[in-house]
């Protein structure tokens, strides 16, 4: 096992990657409708006054400092709703009390990456013989400031397991703890390509949407079929 410090870090550069997210899920517009932390405490509590649904819509925000939101970007909902709706059962990199926000390095990475998600969840539903359910591409600028790497060696291997997360948990706590913004990984779904795991938004500069996917699953198998193309620009 490695310390997170021990680490190589990323250089620092602009880089672009890819997420699916369901299309049930819509952008959190309280968030792409201000300027900056202040205007958005303003307008939280002027709208919880008549919203009883905007705490479910905006998430938890104890768990995410104002000051890490990056207010004014393009698609900035995108970017923070990992941190505030946080999965309980938790990923690779968080045992399910901090979000992480997951990017890959091309668009087929990230849907791989999903299939191989759902496939798993939908094969536990008992009885099920179909269903569809339509995915959004987003596509993910960010600034790799504060990053550290995982290469694929013997050593890292166990952070890396294809279904045991319990090293990458607390590997990825310590790299939270450590205020790190983000890290480099190889995809386990798609041999030789890599994934980024972000603990923060603030390094992200912008998301926006560029695809639309739909998988369905008949009878234990998941097809991916691409529907429109966005201009999302």
């Amino acid at each position: 096992m490695v310390n997170a410090s021990e680490l190589p870090d990323l250089p620092v550069t602009d880089s672009t990657g890819y997420r699916l997210v369901n299309s049930k899920f819509p952008p959190i517009a309280l968030f792409d409708d201000v300027a900056d932390a202040d205007e958005f405490e303003a307008v939280y509590a002027c709208q919880t006054l008549t919203n009883p649904r905007l705490q479910n819509e905006v998430g938890n925000l104890n768990l995410l400092p104002a000051e890490e939101i990056p207010f004014g970007i393009d698609g900035v909902s995108y970017a923070v709703a990992p941190f505030t709706h946080v999965n309980p059962d938790g990923s690779r990199f968080s045992a399910g009390d901090f979000g992480v926000l997951y990017i890959a390095d091309t668009a087929e990475t990230a849907i791989e990456e999903v299939r191989h998600h759902q496939q798993e969840y939908w094969n536990n539903v008992e009885g099920l013989a179909y269903d569809r359910f339509v995915f959004r591409e987003l596509c993910c600028q960010f600034q790799t400031s504060v990053y550290k790497d995982l290469p694929r060696t013997d050593t890292n291997a166990i952070y890396l397991d294809p279904d045991d997360y319990s090293h990458s948990q607390r590997l990825g706590l310590q790299l939270k703890q450590n205020n790190t913004g983000g890290l480099r990984y190889p995809s386990v779904r798609n041999e030789g390509r890599e994934c980024f795991a972000l603990f923060s938004p603030r390094t992200v500069t912008r998301v926006f949407q560029s695809k639309h996917y739909e998988m369905v699953y008949r009878e234990g198998q998941l097809t991916v079929n691409q529907l429109v193309a966005s201009p999302g620009r």
